[in-house]
């Protein structure tokens, strides 16, 4: 039985949700596949399996928020740079993603990788807001300020 599906730089066209038919897939990871798709909350039918998530660089796939997998009790590592995904990293509570080790979000998630502030004191709050968040996990550490912030 396949544990871990790797496709990196591949050109496989696949959707996300035919994952559902590996129940004990523990990792997936596939990087700069642009014809992968498919919404990120299809993966909630492997929620008891998944330990390592690295989608990075495929923009087809696509997600309301990363908060879908905030209760995989196994994922340890969750990769979604270059995605469709959306959310808020300051949305993580103390019972979310219990044994998570690293954490890799777009700049389409508020405090993602990249992700852009509109200004010095919002970079302040924000910091003070995922401090804890820090404490627990590897996050991404790559944001920037505003061309135009004040």
């Amino acid at each position: 039985i396949n544990d871990s599906f790797d496709d990196v730089a591949g050109y496989h066209s696949w959707n996300l949700a035919w994952l559902e038919g590996l129940p004990m897939l523990r990792e997936l990871e596939c990087r700069l596949n642009h014809a992968m798709f498919g919404n990120l909350s299809s993966l909630r039918a492997l929620k008891d399996t998944l330990e390592k998530v690295v989608i990075s660089g495929c923009r087809h796939v696509h997600g309301s928020n990363f908060m879908d997998l905030a209760d995989f009790p196994r994922l340890k590592v969750l990769d979604l740079r270059s995605t469709d995904v959306y959310g808020d990293i300051r949305n993580i509570g103390a019972n979310d993603f219990k044994v998570l080790e690293e954490l890799f979000l777009p700049r389409t998630v508020y405090g993602g990788s990249r992700y852009e502030f509109q200004s010095i004191a919002e970079v302040s709050v924000f910091m003070g807001q995922i401090y804890p968040l820090a404490k627990r996990f590897s996050l991404s550490r790559s944001w920037r300020l505003s061309e135009e912030s004040p």
